[in-house]
């Protein structure tokens, strides 16, 4: 049979006498289809909805075509399959994929309208208009609410209350390259910057708090430390609570908060002359065992300490003498916990040394855009912070529900998004269903497969 030709056609160099031609003549396609997976754990969670529960719409309903909890799901789902700015979502309102997300296929009030919302539409969620904001903004954000939100959702996440839990805080640097509300230069990091405060449990997020740079880095950890521990309390009165930071959280405040209501700590602290003297002698030691061995040694010291003026009484410091070959490399943390139950060795290495993965986290947080600061003012910026936050507890769920017997149950955000949700297919609707046809030779389908059964008997098939 003759092949038909077509003028549409792109005619490239032949492979093994077989033409080879290309065409926009595909139909619907769409290259986002493992997003699906993503619509089933928002069915399970209910968080695009909950969240969306955290504004307040006042816009006229009659002339309202794109539903706020579709703005909502749109902005998170974009950010979830790595789509950064806004102007992306001008070309996404038409991606069928996203479409089956927001349940809802064709516009509904208006002809000449896609069935999703492009970044003029999106645009209001993030921002607020300096002149004849009252006039013209007409969607408001609850941010308190959202961060009720966020502890909930930890707390749903546990079928029964842990034992004792250990909740990281630590600052970071969102480096600014604009004129933003509240920029300042941080010498630390040599920028200008926000300095936001993000706290974990585990790999769950508690808070992500845009802040500007010009504070101390501990700054409002204790009101949110307050909040966060108050309301888990309430759901698990006899769990243990145990915060930790870095040394830019041992500030006596939050230290004293902590003994006041019943609250363990550990936390670095920065060395000094006289912490240092405290632990020469077992420096010394470590020198000679690392001379002897020629690898690193380490001798913990545990030991009482005040400091001359800023601490109200003297705590347990657990010393590090660690010596390299490259030197000597003093380490210190403070804590609250009986040397009974943790030794100096066992508090270093086996808790405290775990905050790293604390880290780690933010970096996800990253890989989902939370550091594009390039909104004007930073309530805008911390709408952008908070839309990722989401984003990832949508991506940490798919890991720890779905994905924890597979390749990728430890996976970073980025590598499950490359290898699972970026998938192309081409998306064939008739009058009983829409088929989302994935490539064969797609090589992570039994990642794909197992997801989505594990999905379905956590949140069932919808």
């Amino acid at each position: 049979m003759q092949t038909d030709c077509s003028p549409k056609l792109f005619e490239f160099e032949a492979v093994e006498r077989k033409q080879v031609v290309a065409g926009f003549d595909g139909g619907a396609i769409t290259s986002n289809a493992g997003a699906l997976l993503l619509g089933q754990v928002d069915h399970g969670l209910g968080l695009i909805r909950r969240f969306a529960g955290c504004f307040t719409d006042r816009r006229d309903r009659r002339y309202v075509e794109h539903r706020l909890e579709t703005l909502v799901g749109q902005r998170i789902f974009g950010l979830a399959l790595g789509y950064e700015d806004l102007s992306d979502h001008d070309e996404l309102r038409k991606d069928p994929a996203l479409a089956v997300l927001a349940g809802k296929l064709k516009a509904r009030l208006r002809d000449d309208c896609e069935a999703l919302a492009g970044k003029s539409t999106l645009n209001r969620l993030e921002t607020t208009p300096k002149r004849h904001g009252a006039k013209y903004h007409r969607i408001d954000f609850d941010p308190a609410a959202a961060d009720t939100l966020l502890v909930e959702l930890f707390l749903e996440a546990h079928e029964r209350a842990p034992r004792q839990i250990v909740i990281d805080l630590d600052a970071t640097d969102i480096p600014l390259h604009g004129h933003q509300e509240g920029r300042f230069f941080h010498g630390y990091y040599d920028t200008y910057c926000y300095l936001p405060l993000y706290v974990f449990c585990g790999r769950h997020l508690l808070l992500a708090r845009q802040r500007r740079s010009n504070i101390d880095g501990a700054s409002g950890s204790v009101e949110e430390a307050a909040r966060i521990v108050g309301q888990i309390r309430q759901a698990w009165p006899r769990t243990r609570i145990i915060l930790r930071a870095d040394s830019g959280f041992a500030r006596e405040a939050l230290m004293a908060w902590c003994e006041a209501h019943g609250v363990d700590y550990v936390f670095g602290l920065a060395r000094n002359p006289r912490l240092e003297k405290e632990l020469a002698g077992e420096l010394a030691q470590a020198q000679v065992q690392c001379a002897q061995s020629g690898k690193a040694s380490r001798v913990f010291r545990d030991f009482r300490y005040q400091t001359l003026d800023s601490w109200s009484r003297a705590r347990r410091v657990v010393g590090k003498a660690e010596h390299t070959p490259l030197g000597s490399n003093p380490r210190f943390v403070v804590t609250s916990l009986k040397r009974s139950a943790w030794d100096a060795r066992r508090l270093y290495e086996e808790l405290y040394c775990a905050r790293g993965e604390c880290e780690n986290r933010i970096g996800e947080q990253f890989e989902l855009f939370a550091d594009r600061a390039s909104c004007e003012t930073i309530d805008g910026n911390q709408m952008r912070l908070i839309f990722s936050g989401f984003a990832y507890i949508l991506m940490d769920t798919l890991r720890r529900i779905a994905l924890t017997h597979t390749q990728f149950a430890d996976a970073a955000v980025h590598t499950i998004r490359l290898k699972l949700l970026k998938l192309g297919a081409q998306v064939r609707t008739s009058v009983r269903r829409i088929h989302f046809a994935i490539a064969s030779s797609c090589p992570n389908q039994s990642e794909f497969e197992m997801a989505h059964l594990y999905l379905r008997r956590a949140f069932g098939s919808g």
